[in-house]
């Protein structure tokens, strides 16, 4: 019966989930909802990819295209993680032959810190890694229309894998903060210039 009503009712979720492959992420077991709630997309990377094709057609650019216009979504999750396997790649590269995700790794590259590999500056790359999407989602005319009516808001989430905790930016504090401690789970970036300073604090830390 649940799974028939999934049918007759149709889909209406009100978020978009755009997360990484890495196969130790589980969007519903992030937060805690079922089939129907989220309309999930996922990459190498949690990576957006320009929406004036530069990088040619990509289904990521077409999911969110579907979520925003014929969905109506009124949240994106942009989730990133640590340890994240296309970070460390786009340091170290890849095989020659892997002419595509060679260049899908170019997307992030922006997010890179010239210093040495350590743990610590992983992580802030990861974590830059999900601002500098959220900012790509603004050029996105659909999105930024809609954020702009404060129809749909845009969320930063880091996913810190050995800990099972979920991180949200904090615009406020220039940071991402255990989920626990924000006041709705989700901080909201509402506009290319509050997402350019969040970029902006966390190349300072």
């Amino acid at each position: 019966q649940e799974f028939a009503s999934l049918i007759e009712q149709g889909q209406t979720p009100k978020t978009l989930f755009l997360g990484c492959s890495d196969s130790r992420i589980v969007p519903y077991l992030l937060t805690g909802t079922g089939p129907g709630d989220l309309f999930i997309l996922r990459n190498v990377g949690a990576i957006v990819p320009p929406y004036d094709g530069s990088y040619g057609i990509h289904g990521t650019a077409a999911g969110i295209e579907f979520a925003v216009m014929q969905l109506k979504v009124s949240r994106i999750v942009v989730c990133g993680h640590s340890h994240c396997g296309a970070v460390r790649s786009a340091y170290e590269g890849v095989p020659k032959e892997a002419i595509n995700l060679n260049a899908w790794l170019d997307l992030i590259k922006e997010a890179l810190l010239p210093v040495r590999q350590t743990p610590e500056a992983l992580r802030r790359v990861e974590q830059r890694s999900v601002i500098l999407q959220l900012e790509r989602l603004m050029d996105y005319p659909m999105v930024r229309e809609r954020v702009e009516k404060k129809e749909l808001t845009l969320h930063g989430w880091y996913y810190v894998i050995e800990d099972g905790e979920v991180q949200v930016f904090d615009v406020t504090a220039g940071k991402f903060i255990p989920a626990s401690r924000s006041e709705e789970h989700t901080s909201e970036l509402q506009s290319r210039e509050t997402i350019s300073y969040a970029v902006f604090c966390l190349q300072k830390k």
